[in-house]
């Protein structure tokens, strides 16, 4: 199988490169590379779930699941400075530039780690909210224990938020989501994009 951007270690050569974008009124230098996912610019999923999200009421901390090189954990945790984001992704070369772009950007309220999933993170923790553009080509078994794994660390009332195309799986995403969670729904649906919320 050819490697994709959901790899521990890409192989493929450092080619680092910055450049600016706006989100969620704010504007972002970023650090990006080769074999990391949507290097160019912030991928058109990822920018309609960040607007389309909306923070629970509920207290606890927000998590982005496969974060890439930062643009969905970084972008929400500065318009919340009061809530921490746990950011994650199995690919250390995302994982070190969405450490990197944090710096960058002077973005405090974040823990950058890596994980396979959310295997990394501590059964303990109390999520409020978690969301992910999750590696489809990484296969349907990776996405769905993305899914299941969510379940387990949200509150009660918290909620998981994913951005998925039609073509790639939105049905099945959302019948999976349906056999555990009390609620879900698509919340928007662009240019063949759906952005479900799923209510524990």
């Amino acid at each position: 199988m050819s490697e994709h951007y959901y790899s521990n270690k890409p192989q493929t050569d450092s080619k680092p490169r910055q450049w600016k974008f706006t989100l969620l009124g704010n504007t972002f230098m970023f650090e990006t590379d080769a074999g990391v996912f949507s290097k160019s610019e912030v991928d058109f999923g990822s920018r309609v779930l960040i607007d389309a999200f909306e923070m629970p009421k509920i207290a606890g901390d927000i998590l982005d699941v496969g974060c890439g090189y930062g643009p969905i954990g970084l972008s929400i945790a500065k318009v919340n400075p009061e809530r921490e984001v746990l950011m994650m992704d199995i690919n250390t070369r995302a994982v070190a530039l969405s450490q990197k772009n944090a710096q960058l950007n002077g973005i405090q309220n974040v823990r950058i780690f890596e994980s396979d999933g959310l295997s990394a993170v501590s059964p303990e923790t109390n999520a409020a909210a978690i969301l992910t553009n999750p590696p489809i080509r990484a296969g349907k078994d990776t996405v769905f224990k993305f899914y299941d794994g969510a379940y387990q660390l949200l509150v009660e009332d918290g909620e998981l938020w994913v951005v998925i195309q039609k073509k790639q799986g939105a049905p099945s995403t959302v019948s999976h989501l349906e056999g555990m969670f009390s609620k879900v729904e698509v919340v928007e649906k662009k240019k063949g994009y759906w952005i479900i919320r799923a209510k524990k």
